[in-house]
């Protein structure tokens, strides 16, 4: 197990360029089972979920290399498909460990009639339930079958007798339908799940008929995803919005895509100029894409100033969190887009420890994602955990610095705000099971010592 040693106190500054983002990655490359055509995808980020789910596309044939001369550029053709492999336990272990292996179900229902399905892993942030998912696939005709003795679901496409889904309900098909097809059908999401969005509308692009999905997640990376599989010959409208419509098609082509920066990270570098930050420049962030997170970071009183399609964030010698115009106490809750994305409330809530003021931070997502303040609390930080969904962070207006400890990572976001903590404290500090912070943020280590950090990997 690797750990992050960090000294503690050094200031960043310079520039720095956000990868592309991870989740649009594991989206639009399983996306790519969905032809036999040549699909490109450019600005890939080299961290671990991301080489994990190529590698995963490899073991069931689908070639995928990085072409010479293009950075972060690979070209995936899907054009011979090893079914078989789905069967094997070394793909059920590997889709174990990788909870993005779940967005390979709706590309390969659509195209192949079947799919096999696991306990995905990823973060232990609480339950992550993949009910949407699986709802979504029952209302387009897909069936289920527990295969009790291995843990895992087989789902077909085939429109036979009744079926159970894993979610708990039951649906029955129409024999007139031909063997290995979903028909468009009227969904309400129960919830507007992103990655339920995403499966659903892969899925839905090859079913006979028009699907309706409402209460679609409308994040930045789901229309990214829309407009690549238009650009493939799909025919989606409503994209950007929560009610989306999908005219089946019989086949997909080959295409080109690029992926938006990582918005996560750019808000993992704001925290970062606002803590230790002499004058850090963001470039290239799309920032149209960012949707409330600069304002979320200005609610907290962090300067930022957006020239062109970069941000530059000065030093900030004090930051004071605003309050409601009515006087109470600022509250910084996550929310589906256009709200706050929850994986930055980890780092907003560690930029809260030296501010001037008072927050509430409302995690309603997951019910374990607040559990890390422990560990900022052991470094100093003056935090009340009021419930698994509720914390009230007290800033010390930097009159009181962090100091240094020993923690480890639980998952990606809580990782990459502990490294910030770290950076901040006054000491020495490390940080084991930094495998999680590798899934997210790419040789992160080296970008931040570049830029005057003191990070060392051992």
């Amino acid at each position: 197990m690797a750990a992050f040693i960090i000294e503690g106190g050094h200031a960043l500054s310079g520039t720095i360029t956000p990868q592309g983002a991870k989740n649009e990655a594991l989206q639009v490359i399983c996306a790519t089972l969905l032809t036999s055509q040549r699909v490109t995808i450019s600005n890939i980020p080299n961290i671990r979920d991301v080489n994990n789910i190529i590698q995963l596309l490899r073991d069931i044939g689908v070639k995928a290399e990085p072409l010479k001369g293009s950075a972060n550029t690979y070209a995936f053709q899907a054009d011979s498909l090893n079914l078989a492999y789905l069967q094997s336990d070394e793909f059920v272990h590997k889709c174990a460990q990788l909870r993005g292996s779940v967005m390979m179900i709706g590309p390969l229902l659509a195209r192949t009639g079947k799919a096999v399905i696991t306990k995905p892993g990823g973060d232990k942030i609480g339950r992550r339930r993949l009910d949407t998912h699986f709802l979504g696939f029952e209302k387009l005709g897909a069936k289920f079958r527990h295969i009790e003795s291995r843990q895992v679901y087989e789902i077909s496409a085939s429109p036979n007798e009744s079926s159970a889904c894993p979610c708990g309900s039951s649906f029955k098909t129409a024999s007139s339908l031909p063997s290995n097809t979903l028909r468009g059908t009227y969904m309400l999401l129960d919830e507007a799940s992103v990655t339920g969005t995403a499966n659903i509308v892969m899925a839905a692009v090859m079913a006979q008929g028009t699907t309706t999905i409402y209460n679609a997640a409308c994040e930045p990376y789901v229309q990214q995803l829309c407009h690549m599989l238009n650009r493939m010959g799909a025919r989606i409208s409503g994209i950007g919005s929560n009610l989306l419509h999908i005219q089946g098609v019989s086949e997909l082509h080959g295409t080109d895509h690029r992926l938006l920066p990582d918005m996560i990270e750019v808000g993992s570098f704001i925290g970062m100029a606002a803590m230790v930050g002499d004058g850090l420049r963001i470039k290239d962030v799309s920032v149209s894409n960012l949707g409330i997170i600069p304002d979320a970071f200005r609610r907290m009183g962090i300067k930022i100033k957006v020239e062109g399609d970069d941000l530059y964030i000065p030093r900030q010698r004090h930051y004071e969190i605003q309050s409601f115009i009515d006087g109470t106490i600022m509250t910084l809750a996550d929310a589906p887009w256009p709200g706050l994305t929850p994986d930055l409330l980890s780092v907003l809530i560690t930029v809260a420890t030296q501010a001037r003021g008072s927050v509430l931070f409302h995690q309603k997502m997951f019910e374990s994602r607040l559990f890390f303040v422990d560990k900022l609390i052991d470094m100093g930080a003056q935090i009340i955990l009021c419930d698994p969904h509720r914390a009230v962070v007290v800033g010390h207006d930097r009159k009181i610095q962090l100091r240094g400890g020993r923690m480890s990572s639980p998952d990606i976001r809580a990782g990459i705000a502990l490294l910030i903590a770290a950076m901040s404290a006054n000491g020495r500090s490390r940080i084991d099971n930094i495998e999680q912070i590798d899934r997210g943020y790419e040789d992160i280590e080296n970008r931040l010592n570049a830029l005057g950090a003191k990070i060392r990997r051992e």
